[in-house]
């Protein structure tokens, strides 16, 4: 079976400068992935390449399925569509719309509605929108958030914050999770649940989850794999035990261990 992402010869140039150098990455359907380095390393710009925000300088991006997909020729609403959602370094909520409608705004994009269906909430529209409320109030109870349901998101504890963007990226329905950081500013109770959620998470919602971490006992504990960034390209790859003990990772990133 191939990987659901392949990653082949990525590169990205900006104004001449390498940011992503021939690198080559397979994720595996199912499989928990970390993507480690030092800032600046070209971690968070490889998810802007997956998920359409930038355009590879060279080589490919495919997402692998019943039918192969080239990520280089899509949008991001369509990769989104396609079945890939992330979260961002620096939580990116709609901080003045409500915790409801946050969820509900990712499952819009996959329905459609007529434009008469929308304007005069013919009863197609109102059961399409009964269901998808349904839906988006199960998966908040699951985040422990269905009862701020009519809090603004920007009134959420940045805990909360961060358990509803997670959740507004499970609204998309994606078969591959890209994480940037989701144990930033929590301390160590908050980063072992985190560990805990995400491993439900991944059995929970068939998922596949690519992450960017630096807490180093979060990428340790729930990575089967992981790929190691530096100056934009690949110097390491292997188990947590083999990138814990790799001499080019210790002196480009981890330090004497």
């Amino acid at each position: 079976m191939p990987p659901l992402l392949t990653l082949s010869d990525l590169t990205k140039t900006f104004g001449g400068l390498s940011a992503i150098s021939n690198v080559n990455i397979e994720v595996h359907q199912g499989e928990i992935v970390g993507l480690i380095g030092p800032n600046g390393a070209g971690k968070t710009t490889l998810f802007n390449l997956i998920t359409g925000v930038y355009i590879p300088t060279n080589g490919s991006l495919t997402l692998h399925g019943e039918v192969e997909i080239n990520l280089a020729k899509a949008s991001p609403h369509e990769i989104a569509r396609m079945g890939i959602a992330r979260t961002f370094q620096n939580i990116r909520l709609f901080k003045n719309m409500t915790v409801l409608d946050n969820v509900l705004l990712a499952f819009h994009t996959h329905v459609n509605y007529s434009m008469w269906e929308a304007i005069l909430h013919l009863p197609s529209f109102n059961k399409k929108e009964a269901q998808l409320k349904k839906e988006a109030l199960d998966l908040l109870k699951i985040f422990n958030l269905d009862r701020k349901r009519d809090t603004l998101a920007k009134n959420l504890p940045y805990g909360e914050q961060r358990r509803l963007e997670i959740a507004r990226a499970l609204a998309l329905k994606p078969r591959l999770l890209l994480l940037d950081e989701p144990a930033a500013g929590m301390n160590p109770q908050e980063s072992a649940e985190l560990m805990e959620l995400i491993k439900w998470m991944r059995k929970e919602f068939n998922l596949t989850i690519l992450l960017i971490e630096h807490d180093m006992s979060v990428v340790m504990g729930i990575c089967e794999r992981i790929y190691v960034l530096d100056y934009g390209s690949l110097i390491a790859e292997g188990s947590p035990e083999q990138i814990k003990n790799d001499p080019r990772v210790i002196k480009a990133y981890l330090g004497e261990v």
